[in-house]
């Protein structure tokens, strides 16, 4: 089954064509890889599946339903969540606090009820409390549920991160460069924790990022762009060994990533 399907995405930004003419498709439950050097245009196609930016051309669709033009919250609301570079947490907040904010979206009580403090509502606030603590527990943050969420490490606020996408219970995942800032030792264990989520969540995953060491062990299709446009597709070794794939690294210029 296909989770995820884009169809000649493009994207023009002024008169620079940001994407052009991107097709990938996701399966379900697979680990998918989208890299390529700076500018390439992975955070910019990355933003079109989401909602934070209107494509130019293409189209997109989630589970057969097309979603090109909706919104951020209509892409949530359909099961999509996210986690972002430069992670985006309730930093006065703590830890847990932040994963309760994810787990009551999903509640589905009236204000009426919410108002009277009804046992439904009690007893949903319950649930969501243990469910947000057995989050942690399996992210190995439950020594720190009650720590100001923006005093916590970097490696913990990016776990926080993916616990609060989690909550939401989504169908497909997609991470924006969640090794971003961390050493090695760091990347490894998110390596595996991803695979992890994975298996457990029964998710599919769409995976940006810049360790190409991470990308390699845990993508089961990589798509790889430069300039806007898909050069090359397929497994890890695939893309490895691909000619325009080794060309397009060793002539990369520093530059910022196409936005």
């Amino acid at each position: 089954m296909i989770d995820l399907s884009v169809h000649q995405l493009a994207l023009n930004f002024g008169g620079v064509r940001a994407v052009d003419g991107v097709t990938f498709s996701l399966h379900e439950g697979e680990i998918h890889g989208l890299i390529g050097p700076n500018g390439a245009g992975k955070t910019t196609t990355f933003n079109c599946v989401t909602g934070f930016y209107r494509p130019t051309g293409g189209t997109i669709r989630f589970r057969e339903r097309e979603i090109t033009h909706l919104r951020p919250d209509q892409i949530a609301r359909l099961g999509i969540a996210r986690t972002f570079q430069n992670v985006q947490l309730f930093r006065s907040m703590s830890a847990l606090d932040n994963i309760l904010v994810a787990k009551h979206s999903q509640m589905r009580t009236g204000i009426l009820a919410e108002a009277l403090a009804l046992r439904l509502v009690r007893r949903q606030e319950r649930m969501a409390r243990g469910e947000a603590e057995e989050l942690m527990e399996f992210l190995g943050l439950m020594g720190i549920q009650r720590q100001t969420a923006g005093n916590l490490p970097l490696g913990s606020q990016k776990r926080l991160e993916l616990g609060r996408a989690l909550a939401l219970e989504p169908k497909l995942l997609l991470l924006d460069e969640p090794a971003s800032g961390l050493n090695t030792s760091e990347t490894q264990v998110l390596a595996q924790l991803l695979l992890k989520i994975r298996d457990r969540f029964k998710l599919t995953v769409l995976l940006v990022e810049h360790d190409m060491g991470l990308m390699m062990n845990i993508s089961d299709t990589i798509t790889v762009l430069n300039f806007g446009r898909k050069i090359a597709e397929g497994t890890p070794r695939d893309v490895q060994n691909d000619p325009e794939v080794v060309k397009a690294y060793l002539g990369e210029n520093s530059g910022a990533e196409r936005r």
